[in-house]
């Protein structure tokens, strides 16, 4: 289990600084002679949906089966399996979350049109927080890294549970119907014993078709058909195999698509009056102060209290970088801010907070963990 969490915080930390790049990119793009090209490119139509919305909405969905496996994972054979091992991620995560959504409308929620946008800043992007992270070697020990995924996996299932309920649209019942049924065969399937992979990659295919026409955003699919992929004592279950050979196709190809294609936006005619404009601000508000604010409190509230103990390792001013670092939000901010809004203008509005509040969080943890002092030594 070590040796997993090694390969996966390896993974996800290299995949952290591809997407950090992409993301760079995207932004120098959308600010090029070539930008027009760009723009273009992503809104030409692809069958029935546009280059964007099929990576948005289908690549999308392996990102977050994947999410899927890992929840299910941790929760069951890892380090969220024990009620002791899931009180201070839980609480950290569920304040991580409150917090960021009253900061933003408290800013924001006011305006006409603009509440719809309270999760936004709610969200944890585990690739580039631990990319930054990764960026400080033997300065951040090994309980912060774990303590940081275990956050952003619980804060994950919260804002998988957000899209469902918060953004869906009008419901087909006979589409949902048929996603249901789809679903028990796949866990029939699995109750059975069946090891086959391809059984359960058709059905998911057939589940996501079903999800996207019932009106639930079709990135649910993935989380559901993760759930009905059985798991076993053994590493190389359904599950587990899945896992390993998703990680790298998400961390360094879907994900860093999903950051050039949502992260470019032109500075053109944008000034001062529209960085301080009541959604970014509320936004990056959200992000850099919420998170902090939300997840070290709750922290030092659940130590005090006695109902969890601190990252064995690690001082008060570590664990308060890798709170700054929760803030940064990105790829599930990004998704979660297109689903609430349509509009280009406020699209554009979306990307200015989150990517400002996603730069202020990194600078402002990278550089307290950079010259914080160690916390006592373990043992």
């Amino acid at each position: 289990m070590r040796s997993a969490l090694r390969n996966f915080l390896g993974t996800e930390a290299a995949g952290g600084i591809v997407l950090i790049v992409a993301a760079a990119a995207a932004m120098i793009v959308a600010n090029s002679p070539v930008a027009d090209s760009y723009f273009a490119l992503l809104h030409a139509k692809l069958g029935p949906l546009s280059l964007l919305h099929w990576i948005n909405d289908g690549l999308m969905a392996l990102f977050f089966l994947l999410v899927g496996l890992e929840i299910k994972r941790e929760f069951l054979r890892g380090h969220l399996s024990t009620w002791a091992d899931r009180i201070l991620p839980c609480i950290a995560a569920a304040a991580g979350m409150i917090v960021p959504a009253l900061f933003y409308l408290g800013f924001a929620g006011s305006e006409p049109g603009l509440s719809r946008g309270w999760a936004i800043p709610t969200a944890t992007d585990i690739a580039f927080a631990i990319g930054v992270l990764a960026l400080l070697g033997s300065r951040a020990p090994a309980s912060l890294k774990l303590f940081l995924t275990t956050i952003a996996i619980v804060d994950d299932m919260g804002a998988v549970a957000i899209i469902a309920l918060a953004y869906t649209a009008a419901i087909s019942g006979p589409a949902l119907l048929a996603a249901a049924v789809i679903l028990g065969v796949m866990s029939l399937l699995g109750k059975l014993g069946l090891r086959m992979l391809w059984p359960y990659l058709l059905l998911a295919t057939a589940l996501w078709l079903a999800v996207l026409l019932s009106g639930v955003h079709a990135t649910i699919a993935g989380v559901l058909a993760a759930l009905a992929i059985p798991i076993g004592d053994d590493e190389n279950s359904p599950l587990e195999r899945l896992e390993h050979g998703l990680h790298p196709w998400v961390a360094f190809a879907i994900v860093p698509l999903f950051g050039f294609a949502n992260a470019g936006v032109s500075f053109a005619g944008i000034g001062i009056a529209h960085v301080l404009a009541p959604l970014p601000l509320g936004i990056a508000a959200g992000l850099f102060l919420g998170k902090q604010i939300g997840i070290f409190g709750s922290v030092r509230l659940a130590v005090a209290f006695g109902l969890a103990q601190r990252p064995a390792g690690a001082s008060w001013r570590q664990v308060y970088g890798v709170a700054l670092l929760c803030g940064i939000g990105f790829t599930m901010s990004l998704f979660i801010g297109g689903l609430a809004f349509n509009d280009p203008l406020l699209s554009d509005e979306v990307k200015i907070g989150v990517l400002g509040g996603s730069l202020l969080s990194a600078l402002c943890g990278f550089a307290l963990l950079r010259w914080a002092d160690p916390g006592p030594r373990p043992g």
